[in-house]
């Protein structure tokens, strides 16, 4: 495959399409929501996750002073409501109140679980480490979350049942389209 030469970067939107996610917080009274494209799997034992968060963003603050935050998955039937948590700032704007984004019963949680979303994380701040101009949040999953029919019995997120809201860099987004969904079961090397 021909390639173009790029001697700058403003967009790195190679990597995509990736599974966008709602990132949550709680810090007293204040609640917010945002949209993140940048957000990881890091450990297994113990279970750690990881979202890239930039300093300007309002979540950023609250998530250091609640020392807790949530990853909430969803289909994409919600990705307007994720585009615009993350076009709008909490300062602004009560994102749950404007998007009318319905929070799961759960008095104990430390983040808010969005009703919608397929699958959350429950985390606490385990770690912040600085990232070029975002800071890495990690965070110990303490509990997970999962609508009862939108896995396999492997633990696979069941596509024919959702269909997760992929994020395309620039806006956009996407999902699996093809009918029914092909799946395609490889090994990677482990090691």
């Amino acid at each position: 495959m021909d390639k173009i030469t790029q001697n700058s970067v403003s967009h790195l939107n190679h990597f995509y399409p990736a599974v966008a996610a709602v990132v949550t917080v709680r810090s007293g009274e204040r609640v917010n929501a945002m949209a993140c494209a940048w957000h990881s799997a890091l450990s297994f034992t113990p279970p750690l996750y990881g979202v890239l968060i930039s300093s300007k963003r309002f979540s950023y603050q609250l998530i250091l002073d609640a020392g807790a935050f949530g990853v909430n998955f969803l289909p994409y039937d919600k990705a307007e409501m994720i585009a615009g948590v993350g076009r709008n700032s909490g300062r602004e704007v009560d994102k749950f109140a404007v998007f009318a984004i319905a929070i799961e019963p759960l008095p104990d949680a430390l983040a808010p679980i969005l009703k919608d979303a397929y699958a959350a994380y429950e985390c606490l701040l385990a770690a912040r480490h600085p990232c070029g101009d975002h800071d890495l949040f990690v965070g110990e999953i303490v509990r997970t979350y999962q609508a009862p029919d939108a896995f396999t019995e492997d633990g696979v997120l069941d596509v024919s049942r959702v269909r997760p809201a992929l994020y395309l860099g620039a806006d956009w987004y996407i999902y699996p389209t093809e009918e029914p969904p092909r799946l395609l079961r490889g090994a990677l090397p482990r090691g």
